[in-house]
């Protein structure tokens, strides 16, 4: 009887050690409740889990809007250098009117820069955007580590401000020039000065005055829209370090929780 009952005590003893294995596989295999040990474990690999989901979907945004950055500079670019090469070559300057050299310079040079900065964008977008449409189309968290975006990042920004801020303003410029070689011969007085003021110049003149204000207001905006995304990115950096630190603080605690233990 005492025998029977040394190895029932046994088998209890035994018992109780496979009810707080320090396995959690071998606890999941038993069947048995996890421990608080186990249950802290399973709690810290969940919360990161949780932060590297939230990694991943970080970067799947940052992907997708490196390529819409992309996607506009591309559009942009290809229609305004288009529209840039069309008017040079479309422009019927008037061979009997003594046209202003720093205005022909000014012409040539503001539509070349314009035509080169697009082109740039353009090279970029067209260059960069096929690798990250097709890592883009493939339905995997971790396929985003794929992508070039993160290295060719600098390209992608410099290529969307070339192409929206820069472009643009160029090409209002490339308006006003224009406008000042094409109505410039018109309505001159005959038998008098080539550059005497006619109906041609004060259109260019109305033109420029129209554009002016144009122009600041665009800068003014680009200004603006600039600052503006830089405190929404700075106030979202914020955000992600008071997270981080919130988390780092549950993590302590539930160390020292282990500890006690």
């Amino acid at each position: 009887m005492k025998a029977g009952g040394g190895a029932e005590g046994e088998g209890e003893l035994g018992g109780e050690g496979e009810r707080e294995p320090l396995n959690p596989e071998a606890a999941d295999t038993l069947g048995v409740s996890p421990t608080y040990r186990d249950f802290v474990r399973h709690s810290y690999l969940e919360l990161m889990g949780a932060n590297q989901h939230s990694l991943h979907a970080l970067n799947w945004r940052r992907l997708y809007l490196s390529r819409a950055k992309l996607k506009a500079s591309s559009r942009t670019s290809a229609l305004l250098s288009g529209f840039a090469m069309v008017a040079m070559v479309e422009v019927q300057l008037d061979d009997k009117y003594d046209y202003s050299r720093e205005l022909l310079m000014a012409f040539s040079a503001c539509t070349t820069v314009l035509v080169a900065v697009h082109l740039f964008a353009l090279m970029v977008s067209t260059c960069i955007l096929p690798n990250i449409e097709a890592v883009s189309n493939i339905h995997n968290l971790n396929s985003v580590n794929e992508s070039p975006h993160e290295r060719m990042h600098h390209y992608i920004e410099l290529a969307w401000g070339f192409s929206t801020a820069l472009g643009i303003f160029l090409f209002l410029a490339e308006v006003v020039l224009i406008c000042w070689v094409k109505f410039m011969p018109v309505g001159r007085p005959t038998n008098s000065s080539t550059h005497a003021r006619g109906a041609g110049w004060d259109a260019a003149v109305t033109s420029t005055v129209i554009m002016v204000p144009v122009g600041v207001v665009f800068i003014v905006f680009a200004l603006h829209f600039y600052r503006s995304l830089v405190s929404h990115k700075t106030d979202r950096h914020q955000q992600e370090l008071e997270e981080l630190s919130k988390i780092k603080h549950e993590l302590d605690g539930e160390a020292r929780a282990v500890q006690t233990v």
